[in-house]
């Protein structure tokens, strides 16, 4: 298993941006994303930090139901 890179927020939004996350809004220094399917919504918060921790870049990985590989 691979390390994950270190991203930063931004970083993380445009991975999400490229795979059919789209902004919804802000919250302080938080950035709402959010993929519209038939049967679902899928939510993920994502903090504006130069630099996200491990645990939570594993916790929005775990919230888009994205593979892993893509933040590697």
């Amino acid at each position: 298993m691979d390390s994950l890179r270190r991203l930063s927020g931004r970083e993380v939004c445009d991975i999400l941006k490229k795979n059919g996350f789209t902004v919804v809004r802000r919250k302080g220094s938080h950035i709402i994303m959010q993929k519209r399917m038939p049967e679902t919504t899928i939510t993920v918060p994502v903090p504006d930090h130069p630099e996200l921790k491990i645990g939570t870049l594993l916790g929005i990985i775990r919230q888009s139901k994205l593979p892993r590989s893509w933040f590697e």
